[in-house]
């Protein structure tokens, strides 16, 4: 499993746990209960955005890879050609 997926998973368990404790909270008018399933939320909101920004600084950097290895390709031929 690669980081950001991790990070995306972790993410949705946190804002689905939040969830349930802000449910129960209400329920049992626990309004500390409330807030920490608040906060778990938004923590989890946090890591699934972490987890896209390494999908996305990953592939971006993949992307740059492939560019610069197939100018060096194209760099080569044309060498080779005018030789």
């Amino acid at each position: 499993m690669g980081e950001g997926m991790k990070d995306r998973a972790e993410g949705t368990w946190d804002k689905a746990k939040g969830k349930v404790k802000e449910a129960a909270g209400e329920l049992t008018d626990d309004r500390e209960l409330e807030r920490e399933g608040r906060l778990d939320q938004g923590k989890g909101a946090g890591k699934r955005a972490v987890g896209r920004a390494k999908d996305t600084a990953r592939k971006v950097k993949d992307d740059v890879k492939d560019a610069g290895a197939k100018i060096r390709k194209d760099v080569e031929e044309a060498l080779d050609k005018a030789r």
